[in-house]
C-alpha cells in the first residue's frame, strides 16, 4: 500500500565531499521511489478519501497528525509479515487512534485494496529524460523502496515506468527497510555490483542518504524545493545526476 518512511538515523551532518570530482566510476544508479521518482497525495489525504467513500467521516485536523508515530511503532519483525497482514495491523492502529471502533478489519483491508486508485500517482517531470540518459550510457538502474514489492509493481504499472529498471527491491525482499544496509546490499548483489560503484538517489536524509552512505554507496539527495538543511551532496533536478557519473 503506502511507501514507508521511517526515521531511524538521528539528524547529523554528513562528512562528504560536496563536489563530485573524486567519485569512483559509477556503474549503477539506484533510486528511492516515492518522493524521488513518483509524487503522490499525502498519506492522510488518501486515508480520508477512502474513509469518506465508505461513509466514515473524520475531521481533517484529527487525521493529519496520526501517521508518523504509527509507522515508527511498527516493529522490525513486522516487515517480515505477509503484505495484507502488515497493512491490516498498520491501518487498524490508525483507525483506533482516530476513535473508530467498528468494522476495523474490513475498513483496514479496504484501505489496502483501494489505496493506489486514490493516490494521485504522478511521475516527476525530470524522470523520463533522466532514465533515458542513464540507459544511453549503458548504466544499470534500479529501485530500492521501503514499499512492498506488490506496491512497487502497481506504481510502475500505473505511471508507465514498468520495464525501465534492472532491479526492483522492496522491504519484503529482505525483511528490513531502509536505512538498514541489508536492503541496499541485496540490490547490489542482484546487479553484481560493488557499493563504491553505485549511486543512490533519494529524498530523505535519514533513510536514503545516510542509509546508502552507511552501506558504502555514493549517496545523492534530491531536494527539489531546497528545504533540507545540512551538508549533503545534493541536486534539485534528477537530470543533474549526469554530473556525478
Amino acid at each position: 500500500m503506502k511507501l514507508i518512511n521511517i526515521t531511524i538515523f538521528k539528524e547529523a551532518e554528513s562528512n562528504v565531499n560536496l563536489v563530485a570530482l573524486n567519485m569512483p566510476r559509477i556503474r549503477v544508479v539506484l533510486f528511492d521511489l516515492g518522493g524521488t521518482l513518483v509524487r503522490t497525495a499525502s498519506t492522510s489525504e488518501i486515508f480520508m478519501r477512502i474513509l469518506r467513500k465508505h461513509d466514515v467521516h473524520i475531521p481533517s485536523e484529527r487525521i493529519c497528525g496520526s501517521f508518523p508515530e504509527v509507522i515508527d511503532e511498527m516493529s522490525l519483525e513486522s516487515f517480515k509479515l505477509p503484505y495484507k497482514e502488515f497493512w491490516r495491523i498498520y491501518n487498524i492502529k490508525i483507525l483506533k487512534r482516530l476513535g473508530i471502533k467498528e468494522n476495523l478489519k474490513e475498513l483496514a483491508d479496504t484501505l489496502t485494496s483501494e489505496w493506489w486508485e486514490n493516490a494521485d500517482l504522478e511521475i516527476y517531470s525530470d524522470v523520463e529524460e533522466t532514465l533515458n540518459r542513464l540507459s544511453q550510457r549503458k548504466l544499470k538502474i534500479g529501485i530500492i523502496s521501503n514499499g512492498f514489492k506488490i506496491d512497487i509493481h502497481e506504481i510502475l504499472s500505473r505511471t508507465g515506468l514498468e520495464n525501465r529498471f534492472d532491479v526492483l527491491v522492496g522491504v519484503d525482499d529482505v525483511g528490513k527497510p531502509k536505512p538498514h544496509k541489508e536492503i541496499f546490499l541485496y540490490a547490489l548483489k542482484n546487479l553484481h555490483t560493488k557499493p563504491h560503484e553505485s549511486l543512490f538517489v533519494g529524498d530523505n536524509p535519514h533513510i536514503d542518504y545516510f542509509g546508502a552512505e552507511a552501506a558504502g554507496l555514493n549517496p545523492l539527495l534530491i531536494d527539489r524545493d531546497n528545504k533540507i538543511r545540512g551538508r549533503y551532496r545534493r541536486i534539485r533536478d534528477l537530470r543533474e545526476i549526469i554530473n556525478y557519473l
